[in-house]
Parts: structure tokens; sequence; C-alpha cells
């Protein structure tokens, strides 16, 4: 079912607003959605149980964190099995530089974004972490130059 048959065009709204400034007070974001703040609560905790809103983050700078150095890793198996597949899963969502994970199809099986301090903390990271992984066949490193664009939301 589409998303816009189960969502009406003020959920969307709010998850839109949402998705801009989630530090809104109900009250807030029940002014801009032009209703009173108990139905925009009991949306939002539809939502929430609906699984449309996952969570409530705080978007950091990685540059002023010392974090900035970023760089999508190319990752081969050996081999893949269920098995193996769910222990890298397992791995991965324990090491706190991968910020991002997807399986991918083609060449490489997996697609990792990392976060490092500079080349010689990746360096240590991929010697030291995932060169430690059982299976792990190769990998191909892309370091990211400038971020052109980076939105966090998703269009609605």
């Amino acid at each position: 079912m589409p998303v816009s048959e189960r969502l009406d065009k003020i959920d969307l709204q709010i998850l839109r607003i949402l998705q801009e400034n989630a530090r809104l007070t109900t009250k807030e974001l029940a002014a801009r959605v032009s209703l009173s703040s108990t139905p925009v609560f009991e949306r939002l905790k539809r939502l929430e149980s609906g699984g449309y809103i996952k969570r409530y983050i705080a978007v950091l700078d990685a540059g002023k964190l010392n974090q900035g150095f970023v760089v999508f890793c190319k990752v081969k198996m050996q081999r893949l099995s269920y098995e193996i597949a769910t222990e890298f899963a397992r791995i991965i969502r324990d090491i706190p530089e991968v910020t991002e994970c997807y399986n991918i199809s083609g060449a490489f099986d997996y697609l990792l974004k990392i976060h490092a301090s500079d080349m010689k903390h990746y360096q240590e990271f991929i010697l030291n972490v995932l060169g430690r992984i059982d299976h792990l066949g190769s990998l191909e490193s892309v370091f990211v130059m400038d971020e052109l664009k980076h939105e966090y939301g998703i269009h609605l």
C-alpha cells in the first residue's frame, strides 16, 4: 500500500516539519499544521508507534569533532552464506567508526561509510578492525574530498 493511502496530508506535513526541526514542541508543531495540540500529539504517537518516525537525533558536525575524514569502503567477502552474512552484520553494528552499512549488488557485497580523524586512523582501522573479520576477501576505499549535498530527511 502506498504511503499516501496510509498517511493523510497533515501526517505528511508533520513529518516534513519534523525532518527540519525535531525539537519543536507539540504546541509549536500544532500551530504550524493549524491544529490543536491534542490531535497533533495523537498523530505523533501514531507515527512513532507505526514506525514512520524511528527516532529523534541531534546532527553533529563531524569535522568539529575530529571525525571529518569520510571514507566509503566497498567490501567483498571470500564467500557468503547466511551465517557469514549474519556474523558480519553483528560485527559491523558494533564498530563505532562505521556509521552506515549497506548490502549491495555488483562486484562487492557491502558498502560501509566510515568516519575517522585522518588517513593514519583509517589505515589503523583497516588493519586492526576490518582486517580481523573472518571471510573478508578484499576492500576498496573511496575517500571523500568534499561534501556537496547531505540531506538527512527523505522527500515527501
